[in-house]
């Protein structure tokens, strides 16, 4: 058995756990009775537990550790800043090197006029930024009046108050007065639950165009921006048909109205281009990222911003009244500059583009001949498989929303894979330096899930269609 570090035996950690600590999106009382799985340590896509066991871990963390676990070269760059200087903020005309050297690797790699960066603790902080960027921008530019942000239905933008407004999560504004005033919402590309009988090209224009018809109804002097993943992460690896982003685009430069992209999950070499925005030829104002700038070893998230915005709000002769005390720390603007440095070395994106990618996408669109199975989908390394009890007809399971995703995701984290669940979607994300020969493995625990989910299903009655 693999040796365990931790000092304490498994049960001991999980009463601790249960006794003291809040998980996120979690009923802590259920977990409590049965008992989280405490995870000690990882190694490329690999996690061990407590108990010895190996994990192929399936979604890269929480779609953000890239460059893999365990890269020492990480560590000793995080040491050698904490020694230097651990930390100072940026505020009172200061700067520092890590924050610097930072923000011009990330415009070296951002595409057109995207050149300047204003920094977050996560994804979540830089969606509240964008939120004040957009405002201030048209306020700056004459039209305070120009305010109303549009997202869609089921994004996911994180769960700050100004985050999880902008997402369209139903569990997220069922709790906490969300959303906030002057956010609203359109439909979201989901052409497998929502398509009917279109074709995905008529239904990408379709979704595409309720931005055009809300913009009418809100009138273009009242918007101020649109904003977008350019595929869904959290709503279940929603991958829009060709016709919706060029859609968007056009719709956003016709009334001009900024369009920020959450580049999140899909920047930096998720999808074999260093951001989504280039896999589906969007051309921002405006990118939040976060996760994999420094492959999950440190937090950090920020605003790439044009140069157009950028301009006019550094040019209002006013402070930006707003920040953060850890915008730009020196450690994680460290750790995130030599991760980015390190994928560039290792020809990580292109490892994604012509060697995981397209192995991957052979082996992941086979799995849509499983009876379980309706889709496959696939971009770079973020992938999905919808359930369904036909195929045929796309048909929802009687059950619940998420009965049968739960149960599945259940058979794989006891096959040691870890795959999510969103409803009755599971999906993936593994970190980008995957080999074929892991994701073999992968697969194969996929299958094995996937066969003794459908087993249970059959043997509990569950194979209906809603």
């Amino acid at each position: 058995m693999t040796k365990i570090t931790n000092h304490l035996p498994t049960k001991e950690l999980q009463r601790l756990d249960a006794a003291h600590h809040m998980h996120p999106f979690t009923e802590d009382a259920a977990l409590a009775k049965k008992g989280a799985r405490i995870i000690t340590r990882g190694k490329g896509v690999w996690l061990t537990d407590s108990e010895g066991q190996e994990i192929i871990d399936g979604m890269a963390g929480l779609w953000c550790v890239n460059i893999g676990y365990g890269r020492k070269d990480l560590a000793e760059v995080a040491a050698r800043q904490m020694e230097e200087l651990c930390y100072y903020n940026t505020f009172f005309q200061t700067s520092h090197v890590p924050a610097i050297a930072l923000a011009a690797k990330i415009a070296e790699l951002a595409p057109d006029d995207l050149n300047h960066v204003f920094y977050a603790g996560s994804g979540s902080e830089a969606n509240d930024t964008n939120i004040r960027l957009v405002r201030r921008y048209w306020e700056v530019k004459g039209q305070p009046e120009k305010n109303i942000l549009i997202a869609r239905k089921n994004g996911y933008h994180g769960s700050t108050m100004g985050g999880g407004s902008l997402g369209g999560m139903a569990g997220i504004w069922a709790q906490g007065g969300l959303p906030i005033p002057n956010i609203t919402h359109i439909g979201e590309p989901n052409w497998w639950a929502q398509g009917g009988d279109m074709t995905p090209e008529e239904f990408g224009l379709l979704r595409a165009r309720e931005l055009e018809a809300k913009i009418e109804e809100l009138g273009a002097d009242r918007v101020a921006a649109f904003i977008g993943e350019p595929i869904q992460g959290a709503g279940g690896v929603i991958v829009p048909p060709a016709t919706y982003w060029p859609e968007i685009q056009r719709i956003c430069d016709k009334y001009g109205i900024l369009l920020i992209a959450d580049e999140v999950i899909t920047g930096f070499g998720r999808t074999g281009n260093w951001f989504g925005s280039e896999t589906f030829g969007i051309k921002p104002h405006i990118m939040t990222i976060a996760k994999g700038l420094s492959s999950g070893y440190a937090p950090i998230g920020g605003s790439i911003i044009c140069d157009e915005v950028y301009e006019t709000i550094a040019g209002s002769g006013e402070d930006f009244n707003h920040g953060y005390t850890y915008s730009g720390h020196p450690v994680a603007a460290a750790v995130a500059l030599r991760n980015l440095e390190l994928m560039q070395e290792e020809g990580i994106v292109e490892h994604v583009r012509d060697v995981a990618h397209p192995y991957l996408m052979e082996r992941w669109q086979a799995l849509a001949d499983h009876p379980l199975v309706g889709e496959a989908k696939l971009v770079g390394l973020m992938g999905s498989i919808a359930l369904t009890p036909n195929k045929d007809s796309r048909a929802p399971f009687a059950s619940d929303a998420g009965t049968v995703g739960y149960r599945c995701r259940e058979r794989c984290f006891a096959n040691n894979l870890i795959m999510r669940h969103v409803g009755d979607r599971m999906i993936i994300a593994p970190p980008l330096v995957i080999t074929p020969a892991e994701i073999d493995i992968l697969i194969a625990r996929a299958t094995k899930s996937l066969d003794e989910c459908y087993a249970g299903l059959k043997s509990d009655g569950l194979l209906k269609a809603a």
